[in-house]
């Protein structure tokens, strides 16, 4: 991925989101209905597997700070604020989706949250427990701000497609997310790792965890996936491309996951990612996928093969 300017603050992203809001599409009763599937077959409720499908303007629109959740907590009084219910009604489409996730990223599995506006009630599942404190409706912790922005951005995709994936890591009390059974060998494709904190206004950054692939190699998580096949920078904003996790990076103990990342003169507790290999593409194989493009080669945006010449 080529490198570019972030915003340089939480508001600044906030805003740009709302200016662009819609431009990913929101999951679906469908599209609940398959991740709910996924967590009913790979045994989710003790496990890290999880459908990405955060669209980029929804990582822009988190406002983690804008809307009082960080000083408020995720709980009744921080969901009960004027400038949360202000940030959801501006678009509660995209408001819905971005809290999902952030729900996913910090409650515990097997609580929820719930909120109700103009009539409509949504409730959101909490997975990974990443951040106890913000969940009990504290201020967050810095390991737990470097988590949420960190299980966030593993959560992106820039097509807002969902793709089931692999989430490792520990929360911010040093439990390790659990493993599902045979997660390791079904999502035996290394992915990336993502790290940052954009409660602090530091960024939000990717890097692979994988030697480069290919050019005729593609995936609908292009963000994630390779610096060198994303087609153009403004693509993925405010998702920084850092470079590779095994240069950036420490490897926990078993060597699963990386339980630290520094850049920029600060290290951060990371989210580390995997996938299944029937979700990378090739041009060839017979198939246009989204992440391909037609043409006269046989490089992912020049598939000829796959996807035919351009009108």
């Amino acid at each position: 991925m080529t490198s570019w300017s972030r915003p340089t603050t939480v508001a600044s992203l906030a805003a740009a989101a709302l200016a662009l809001a819609g431009c990913g599409p929101a999951m679906t009763p469908a599209e609940r209905a398959e991740e709910q599937g996924l967590k009913a077959d790979n045994g989710l409720s003790m496990n890290g597997l999880a459908m990405n499908g955060l669209s980029m303007n929804g990582l822009s629109m988190n406002g983690l700070s804008m809307n009082g959740l960080s000083m408020n907590g995720l709980s009744m009084n921080g969901l009960s604020t004027t400038a949360f219910s202000t940030w959801f009604n501006q678009n509660p489409a995209v408001a819905d989706v971005v809290m999902s996730y952030i729900v996913r990223c910090a409650v515990a599995n097997g609580s929820s949250r719930t909120y109700t506006s103009k009539g409509t009630t949504y409730t959101w599942n909490g997975l990974f427990g990443l951040a106890p404190t913000w969940s009990s409706g504290q201020r967050p912790t810095v390991p737990e701000q470097q988590l949420i922005t960190a299980c966030l951005a593993a959560h992106v995709n820039r097509y807002g497609v969902h793709v089931p994936i692999s989430v490792l890591g520990k929360n911010a009390t040093g439990t390790a997310i659990p493993l599902a059974a045979n997660e390791l060998t079904d999502y035996n494709s290394k992915e990336g790792c993502f790290f940052g904190n954009v409660f602090a206004d530091e960024g939000v950054f990717a890097a692979v965890d994988h030697s480069a692939w290919a050019l005729n190699k593609s995936s609908a998580r292009a963000c994630a996936i390779d610096y060198k096949n994303v087609p153009s920078a403004t693509d993925c904003a405010p998702l920084y491309q850092a470079g590779d996790c095994a240069t950036l990076c420490t490897l926990d103990s078993a060597k699963t996951f990386y339980k630290s990342c520094s850049y920029n003169g600060k290290t951060y507790l990371p989210i580390t990612t995997r996938m299944r290999p029937t979700e990378i593409y090739k041009c060839g194989d017979g198939v246009c996928q989204l992440s391909e493009s037609c043409g006269t080669g046989t490089l992912y945006n020049d598939c000829g093969l796959d996807c035919g010449p351009c009108p």
